[in-house]
This record gives structure tokens, sequence and C-alpha cells, in this order.
């Protein structure tokens, strides 16, 4: 084992144990980064990494868009669009068997195309949707379920957070990657909803009367969701805006409509801008450090060692590609899905381009992998989320409610894997 291999192996075990140990994950890597660095090149270089690297970050203009997503999505949220996304849902879609679920999950679906946060997806969800499948008669397991695995469309539905990361990371078309997470983002919607039908058919309180008036009215509460997501990702698609210029166009819409609707007066801006800026800040936090890890893997040459080791197992490349994605499945146990995306992509990609695989296709793939860890034991993140909000639910019962929505997102990856042009087909139509 050369010098270099040692210096990499003693980071990534550092890494870990301060990870176990409950350490920020950005402070962690940000670290040992700087630790290893120094190891190798010395301390003056690796200090003057640590006094650029965060002005650098901070001062890049393609990852302005992260914040300005993030206050879109905490505007829709304190102006009350969640609420009349589910009251929409529950108009049209009442009137099946399990309509509620349904409607949760269209919900869901509509929010996290203004927000691109799962957890603040999940979080909302719970507050509007769980009393009212409760009062209906719907199980604890059932409803809690429903509003996780819902909750995990927000960071495949465009725009998204972590898709957004993954660009930056990876240096590609950010707008690209949006609109190719629109079809998986559909399907995932559709499958969610027919795992409802099919995994509880029996446990399903009956539907409402359909009442035609209240669900044309209830169209008037949802306008300002479709006119956002088309000025958003419509003129991404057509190419008349990048995807920071739209996040910033979407940031003063929703802020508008808040205002113009009555629901934002000057107290609630505030606390939307006091809630974004901490969130901002926190994911700057954690690209710093990351930034600053991946400089310690260029310097060991680990990305390069890792796809020399995993390109001579000589398993193919769908074969190489199923161990990547087992790893992120693993690692989704115990990590969060920010945390997995900015650990692994920078050494496993330079594997995929090597084998050939498209970078947009894999962006969405492995973010669709990510979702997993958000409703898997024994982190969930998306589980604790709900039970942090309804504490007389167990995370057992949570957990026990996702299952079936597991088993779905596993055939969905399925169906990527073997069909690309589901990912491929609207960006490869892209202006």
């Amino acid at each position: 084992m050369s010098e270099g291999d040692f210096v990499a192996l003693a980071g990534f075990i550092a890494l870990f144990a301060m990870m176990a140990l409950r350490v920020p994950i950005g402070i962690a890597m940000g670290v040992v980064g700087i630790g290893g660095f120094a190891a190798v090149a010395g301390w003056q270089p690796a200090l003057n990494l640590l006094a650029q690297s965060p002005i650098r970050t901070i001062t890049d203009f393609n990852l302005t868009l992260i914040p300005f997503f993030i206050l879109m999505g905490v505007l829709a949220t304190n102006s009350g669009i969640s609420r009349e996304l589910f009251r929409a849902g529950q108009a049209w879609l009442g009137q099946f068997r399990g309509g509620m679920a349904l409607s949760t999950i269209a919900a869901c679906g509509g929010f996290a195309a203004i927000c691109g946060s799962s957890v603040a997806t999940a979080a909302t969800m719970t507050k509007i949707a769980l009393p009212e499948m409760r009062r209906i008669g719907y199980s604890d397991r059932i409803a809690t379920g429903t509003i996780a695995a819902g909750g995990t469309l927000g960071i495949l539905i465009p725009p998204s957070v972590v898709l957004a990361v993954y660009a930056y990371i990876t240096e590609q078309d950010v707008s690209r990657l949006f609109i190719a997470g629109v079809i998986p983002g559909l399907l995932a919607i559709l499958m969610y909803m027919v795992t409802v039908r099919v995994a509880y058919a029996r446990s399903l309180p009956d539907g409402a009367r359909f009442v035609a008036s209240e669900a044309f009215a209830s169209l008037r509460g949802i306008w300002a969701v479709v006119l956002l997501f088309i000025a958003i990702i419509g003129s991404m698609y057509l190419g008349l805006v990048t995807a920071t210029e739209a996040a910033a166009a979407g940031s003063v819409l929703t802020a508008l409509v808040g205002i113009l609707r009555g629901r934002l007066d000057m107290a609630r801006i505030l606390d939307s801008l006091i809630e974004a800026l901490r969130t901002s800040v926190a994911i700057y936090t954690v690209l710093i450090g990351a930034i600053l890890f991946g400089y310690f893997l260029t310097i060991t040459q680990t990305p390069q060692k890792i796809t020399a080791l995993l390109v001579g197992l000589d398993l193919g490349a769908y074969g190489t590609l199923a161990l990547i994605l087992c790893l992120f499945l693993v690692l989704g146990c115990i990590l969060d899905a920010m945390a997995m995306i900015i650990l692994l992509v920078p050494i496993v990609y330079p594997v995929v381009t090597q084998l050939g695989f498209d970078p947009i296709w894999f962006g969405v793939v492995v973010v669709m992998t990510v979702e997993l860890g958000l409703i898997t034991p024994p982190v969930g993140m998306n589980v604790f989320v709900i039970n942090s909000i309804a504490r007389d639910v167990s995370l057992v019962t949570i957990f026990r409610g996702v299952i079936p929505f597991v088993l779905s997102d596993i055939v969905r990856l399925i169906l990527l894997v073997a069909f690309p042009a589901i990912v491929l087909y609207l960006p490869m139509t892209m202006k």
C-alpha cells in the first residue's frame, strides 16, 4: 500500500468515525479534506485551500439557484399553496376508494414541483393530510406510509435541490437534469397511486361523493402552482432562461402570488427569508466541506484507483452499475440524501462515464436510488420528520407503512435502467 492509499484509507475511516459521533457531515468532510490534503502536500497549501474554497463556493453563480429554489418552496408553504393542492386533489380523486391517500400523493407531487425538498414536502403534508386521513378512518400505518413515500417526490420532480447539487459536482447542465426528471417524476406519482390501490385494497375507506361544482371550484386555488411550474420548467425547456434565472423568477412570482392573494404579509416574508437563509447556509456548509474533501480525493487519486478497481472486476457495464446502486442503497440506510450525493458521486462518476452511461440519465437514476434512503431504516429522514410531528405514531408503524412503496421504487428503478429513454426523451428534444 502506497502512502497515498494509506492516507486515503485513514481519511475515510476518520470521516465515518466523525459521522458516527454525529459531527455534521459538512464539517466532517471539511476537516478530513484539509487534514488529508495537508498530510500529502503540507499545511501551507492546505490552509490556502481553506482560505479560498469557501469564498469561491459562496460566490459561484451556478450555485445561486439553490437559495432561490429554497426560498420559493418556503414562500409557497407560508402562502398556503400546499393546503390548496390537497383540497383540489381531494375534490377530484376523493370519489375513488382510498381517494384521500391518492389526493395526498397528488398534492405531494404538486408541492414538489415548487419546493424541491423532500423533508419540507413530508413535513408540510403531514400537518395537512394526516389529520384528515385519520378523521375518515385511515390507519396510521397507511396514512403515514403514504405521506412518507409521497414526500420523496420532492427531490425528483423539478426543481430539485439534490439534482442541482449533482449537476454542480459533475458539471452537467442543470436545466437538462431538471427536464429529465419530469417523466420519471410523473411515473413515480402514478406508481405510488397504483401501490396504494393494490397493497391496501382491503383497508382503504370508501370514497366520497363527487361534486362537479366543488371540483372545478378547487382549480381556482391551484392556478398559482400551474403558473409557477410552466414558468420555471417551460422556460428552461424552451431554452429561454437558465436554471438560475428561472429560480430567481420563480421566487419573485411565488412572493407576488402570495401577496396578491393576501397570504403573505411583511412578517411572513421576513420569516420566509430567514428560514430560507438557514437552510441555504446548511447546504452551503455541506458543499464547502465536500469541495475540500474532493481536493483530498484528487491528490490521493482515489477516484482513478476506484475506477480501475471496479472496471477490473470485469462485471460488465450493468453489473458494475448494479454494484454502484447497491452501494447507494446500503449507505442510504445510514446517510441522508444530500450526504450520499456529495460523498459518493465524485468517486463513482468517473466509473459511470468510463462505462459509457449517459451522465444525465445516471443523475436521475442515482437520485431515485437516494429516494429509497429517505424511507428505509434506520435513518429514513422522511420517517423521522413525520414522527417528530405525529409523536403518537411509532417509527415502526411508519416503516411498516412504507414497505409497499419501497418495492414500488425498486420496480421503477429497474424500469429506468432497462429503458433509459424514459429519462432521456425530453432532454433530447430541448433547444
